[in-house]
């Protein structure tokens, strides 16, 4: 087993894009590997990471020469190869961490690390793992990269390579593999070309910065009858129904997305993309290989990207905000003979495998010989694996006592994590089965009208990718904690009050379901997929606000021979009168952030498979509840799940 521990820090998305992507690589690449991703920021500094975070956006958004003057600061200094006072906590949290797990291979995306890693190991000969460095940015790289040591020094790009060297990085450390963008961009995609006469341009628009001045760029934009727009806003809701009455003229040809799972594949389909010089973002557009033209560029290390941008001829910057619009009319001249040059020095330089490439890298080194990183014991025997829908690699498929939360959120409706941190969430509590079950409303009803507008539920235009998401994470997350992922939806049926509202889970599905049918031809359909419909929240919620949902306990006498359960806790609530009416039960989080994980759960005794969940479920035998407490708090590197206890403070068992 190996085992890799990938450190980054939230300042700037490039960092977290970065480490993700590796995380994800190396899974693909390898089933003999064990990886964490661990931000020692946010778990070392709490709230003073969060405010730190904060001022960073607001400086470089607000004050951007200031930000220009700290950066300088930084890349001149000497303050990171002097002693680390500042960072005792932080090095205290990784010394205990390197201790505890004896990880293989350590690798760091924030250029931090690297001197807190120097400070632990000051006094030794050498280190018991192998360190390298992922640098995130490109050509403007500061000091504090390669200032401390490091094994391998892993760049985006020749020219970033180029100016290390001249920093004095000897040339034998430093790896050109490509920045390491999500594996999905090395699958196969349709070629791209210019459009046809009668066709039209395809421009994808990313608006993180001037959002006050991007109704006016749209405008613009949409005053040529050659082109068709998305546009991406993010989590604002704001700005997305601002948007979306704005464009409403124009209906045809603008796709407006709220967040999105799917950058990739967007960034493939379109022509060209309009961003700020974001790390991540360019090097994603480059992978993509579609042409960029950036309308905003930091100071200091996003001036690196910019540079690549025009030097390697990859697109355009402007220099004010009004010049977007003459770039693309250049771009898609001439029957777009500039973007058609932009696209061959694309075509030359693109590296979309560059994770693969790097976690290949990666898995190499970790078979270095290095005796003094094998005396110490971290791991048992690896705990025993399922394959879904056949036996465990070592014995029978056998019952077992699951732990199971089938009515979570993440932030493709309300909640706080995306799916991937979802599954890390659950999967490193040691879970058996999760449910994925955001939001989708009522579009005839007029909450599920306002909904629409805002980030509270599924957007219909991203059902599909809500879908190929979670198909996707199945696989991680079996492969990675043997945990159960399905996919379901939340079907709001929201009233103008409590008696004539109704929430209903569809759990396992295999695909969407039109969100306007009513209460029984939904119902219907979740058993046609062979999904389970749950009547969620049934009655009064006493100890935390929420909206009360009561239709279906109002009408129990015609629903209740549909429903396969009844939700008898839902979070910190009991219903004891669902439960008084010997309901068929399941107990549920209602999970939209972190501290959500402590509330009701369901417990059942069946065997780890998707079909005999659901079918121990409808029996409703061998089902219990539990009240969820997690004393251990996520685990790096998980010991086998029989010998990490839930450590719930109540229990319930019924049947």
């Amino acid at each position: 087993m190996k085992k890799i521990l990938i450190l980054t820090a939230g300042f700037g998305e490039g960092h977290n894009a970065a480490a993700r992507n590796l995380r994800d690589a190396i899974e693909l690449t390898s089933e003999d590997a064990k990886v964490e991703v661990l931000d020692l920021f946010e778990s070392s500094y709490g709230v003073w990471n969060t405010m730190a975070k904060k001022a960073y956006l607001n400086v470089v958004r607000f004050a951007p020469s200031v930000w220009s003057g700290v950066y300088s600061f930084l890349d001149k200094s000497t303050y990171m190869n002097q002693r680390l006072g500042g960072f005792a906590r932080l090095q205290d949290a990784l010394s205990d961490i390197l201790q505890q797990t004896q990880p293989d291979c350590v690798i760091s995306t924030y250029p931090v690390y690297a001197h807190v890693i120097r400070e632990l190991y000051r006094e030794q000969a050498e280190r018991p793992f192998t360190f390298m460095t992922v640098v995130t940015d490109s050509i403007t790289v500061n000091a504090a990269w390669f200032s401390a040591p490091s094994d391998w020094f892993c760049v985006p790009n020749e020219p970033t390579a180029e100016v290390m060297r001249r920093a004095g990085v000897p040339t034998e450390k430093i790896k050109v593999l490509g920045f390491p963008v999500s594996p999905i961009f090395a699958e196969p995609s349709a070629e791209l070309s210019a459009p046809k006469p009668g066709e039209r341009w395809r421009i994808l628009y990313l608006i993180n910065t001037g959002k006050k001045k991007a109704g006016k760029m749209i405008d613009r934009l949409l005053e040529r009858d050659d082109v068709e727009l998305t546009i991406t806003v993010g989590r604002d809701a704001e700005l997305k129904a601002e948007l979306a009455e704005r464009t409403k003229a124009h209906a045809g040809r603008v796709n407006l997305l709220g967040w999105t799972n799917q950058m990739p594949q967007l960034m493939q389909r379109h022509h060209l993309i309009i961003s700020k010089a974001g790390g991540a973002t360019v090097q994603e557009s480059i992978a993509a290989r579609t042409p960029l033209l950036l309308n905003q560029v930091i100071p200091g290390q996003e001036e690196g990207n910019a540079h690549l941008v025009t030097q390697a001829g990859y697109g355009a910057v402007a220099e004010g905000k009004g010049e977007i619009i003459e770039l693309v009319e250049k771009a898609f001249a001439n029957r777009g003979r500039l973007w058609r040059e932009w696209r061959a020095n694309l075509d030359r330089d693109s590296r979309p495998d560059a994770a693969l490439r790097l976690a290949e890298f990666v898995l190499e080194e970790c078979e270095r010989p290095d005796p003094s990183s094998k005396q110490v014991r971290l791991f048992d025997a690896a705990p025993e694996r399922f394959v879904l829908g056949g036996t465990m690699s070592g014995g029978g498929h056998a019952p077992r006592a699951l732990l199971c939360d089938l009515h979570t959120h993440t932030n493709y409706s309300d909640g706080k994590l995306t799916v991937s941190e979802l599954v890390d969430f659950y999967g490193q509590r040691n879970f058996d089965c999760l449910c994925i079950t955001d939001h989708i409303a009522d579009p005839r009803r007029l909450i599920g009208k306002l909904a629409r507008l805002s980030n509270l539920t599924v957007g219909e235009n991203q059902l599909a990718e809500y879908f190929e998401v979670i198909e996707r994470e199945k696989r991680r997350a079996w492969r990675k904690y043997s945990m159960v992922l399905m996919a379901g939806l939340e079907f709001n049926k929201d009233g103008l009050t409590r008696k004539s509202s109704a929430h209903l889970l569809g759990v396992d599905l295999a695909g969407p379901i039109n969100p306007a049918l009513d209460l029984r031809e939904t119902i219907a359909q979740i058993h046609t997929q062979g999904g389970l419909a749950i009547a969620s929240h049934p009655h009064i919620m006493r100890t935390e606000w929420g909206k009360n949902t009561l239709y279906l306990w109002e009408n129990q006498e015609k629903y209740a021979p549909l429903l396969d359960a009844w939700e008898i806790a839902n979070r910190n609530n009991l219903f004891s009168p669902v439960s008084a009416m010997r309901l068929p039960f399941v107990a549920n989080s209602d999970f939209h952030k972190p501290s959500h994980i402590y509330s009701w759960k369901t417990m059942l005794y069946c065997e780890k498979d998707p079909a005999a969940i659901k079918a121990c479920i409808r029996r409703n035998e061998q089902v219990s509840i539990t009240l969820y407490r997690d004393g251990t708090g996520a685990r790096i590197f998980s010991a086998p799940a029989e010998s990490l206890p839930y450590a719930p403070s109540a229990q319930l068992a019924i049947g």
